[in-house]
């Protein structure tokens, strides 16, 4: 059977109808920067003159007239959301939404680093990089290793909206949660099925695409979005200026908690730009999870598939598929090349395939922490024990895929895969 999008909820109907004016009538504006930047600029107060006072300053500044980088992928972003999107009117809210956030979050950064420029002293020092392919089990490993107290990992919440520093004795209460909750749960409410696919939650662990998006160079953008011209620039811009964004935002994160902090960082994007990462954090560690890439196309092109139907872009499983062959051949590729460059010490590196993790979860984890010459308490590995009984796999539903839905050559596809599936020694499943 042909893979089908999972039903919207009702509501997305009605507002995709047009039928709630004056609402609908503000959605089909044009996504314009200028337009996008004065309302910013509204929010935090009026107009302001970078040369003027002092005060302000600031906001022109992170809104961009004077960072081409950032202006650049707000552009980009812009101008592939009203050209190739092809968004009905929930998925132009959603953008806008999210957009006015991420533009809002910038000048409240710049406010905060103008009161407080020692933050930008904070040390990130040996950060842990969990990555790997989509759907190889990077969220899963990401989340027990928050459980360790000696770790930080960064929830969705305090990704999304990192000013001012959590308190260490509120950051579980914060009102920030319940912002991040409406916004990463829109998806949800879309598409109820979303949930047996992908969970979402204010105070899950978050992707460090999320910090990148501040810098507007991110994948988290074409996740969402069919937007081939932005993704085409992405794929080859350079993302250092994303990744000191990123560092800014931990900086932020930790300034408030006392003592030495352990990042433990998440993004599957992370193996297309692994020279960035390391040109920003050199000290990094890199623990990479391995599957099948066969089944990381089928599950992950789903997932896209999926999350474009909910914002109303009508698009086919199979042009999915065959953007996501390419782009992750192309990361694949990126990995076994940086990985034989020798920019990483071997002592720097974990390798973990989804079928170990799947048998024993803690056995990985503690191979992990012993290749990393790090200390793995009883106090950790009862957390992560926990937390595994408390989350069985298939708890919300399972997610049905097939790789023979994607119109993909499998020879093709596996041909194309073998060096990296023969260097990390990636076994074959049945897809």
């Amino acid at each position: 059977m042909a893979w089908t999008p999972p039903q919207r909820a009702a509501w997305t109907e009605t507002l995709a109808a047009g039928a709630i004016p004056p609402l609908t009538d503000d959605l089909d504006r044009p996504f314009d920067a200028d337009t996008l930047l004065g309302e910013a600029r509204a929010r935090a107060g009026g107009a302001v003159d970078p040369a003027g006072d002092p005060e302000t300053a600031d906001v022109a500044l992170a809104l961009a007239d004077t960072d081409p980088a950032f202006r650049e992928g707000l552009d980009r972003l812009l101008h592939s959301l009203e050209h190739e999107a092809n968004l009905d009117r929930v998925g132009r809210w959603w953008a806008y939404t999210w957009v006015n956030r991420l533009l809002d979050v910038r000048l409240q950064v710049a406010r905060y680093v103008r009161a407080d420029p020692g933050v930008r002293d904070e040390p990130i020092e040996r950060p842990i990089f969990v990555t790997g392919g989509p759907r190889t089990g990077t969220s899963i490993l990401h989340a027990l290793l928050a459980h360790d107290p000696a770790n930080r990992v960064p929830t969705t919440w305090e990704f999304l909206r990192p000013v001012p520093p959590p308190e260490p004795a509120t950051r579980d209460t914060d009102p920030r949660i319940a912002l991040a909750e409406r916004e990463i749960r829109f998806v949800t409410t879309a598409v109820p099925a979303m949930d047996a696919i992908h969970e979402k939650s204010g105070t899950l662990p978050k992707e460090c695409i999320s910090a990148h998006a501040l810098a507007f160079r991110s994948e988290d953008f074409t996740g969402q979005f069919a937007i081939p011209s932005y993704a085409a620039w992405l794929a080859d811009c350079d993302m250092r200026p994303a990744y000191a964004y990123h560092r800014l935002v931990l900086q932020i994160l930790q300034r408030r908690t006392p003592g030495a902090t352990r990042w433990v960082l998440k993004s599957p994007a992370h193996l297309l730009t692994l020279d960035a990462l390391v040109d920003v954090y050199p000290d990094a560690r890199l623990a990479v999870t391995h599957r099948d890439p066969l089944t990381v196309l089928a599950s992950l092109s789903s997932l896209i598939a999926t999350i474009h139907h909910a914002y109303g872009n009508r698009s086919d499983i199979r042009d999915v598929a065959r953007t996501q062959s390419d782009l992750w051949c192309t990361a694949y590729a990126r990995l076994t090349a940086f990985r034989d460059a020798g920019r990483v010490a071997e002592s720097d590196w974990h390798d973990s395939t989804y079928a170990d993790f799947m048998h024993d979860p803690i056995v990985v984890v503690r191979e992990l922490y012993a290749g990393f010459g790090l200390e793995f308490g009883t106090e950790a590995e009862g957390r992560m024990r926990a937390y595994l009984a408390a989350r069985p796999q298939g708890r919300h539903g399972r997610h049905a895929y097939a790789f023979d839905d994607l119109g993909l050559d499998r020879e093709d596809v596996r041909s194309r895969l073998t060096d990296y599936q023969k260097r990390f020694r990636v076994p074959t499943e049945e897809i």
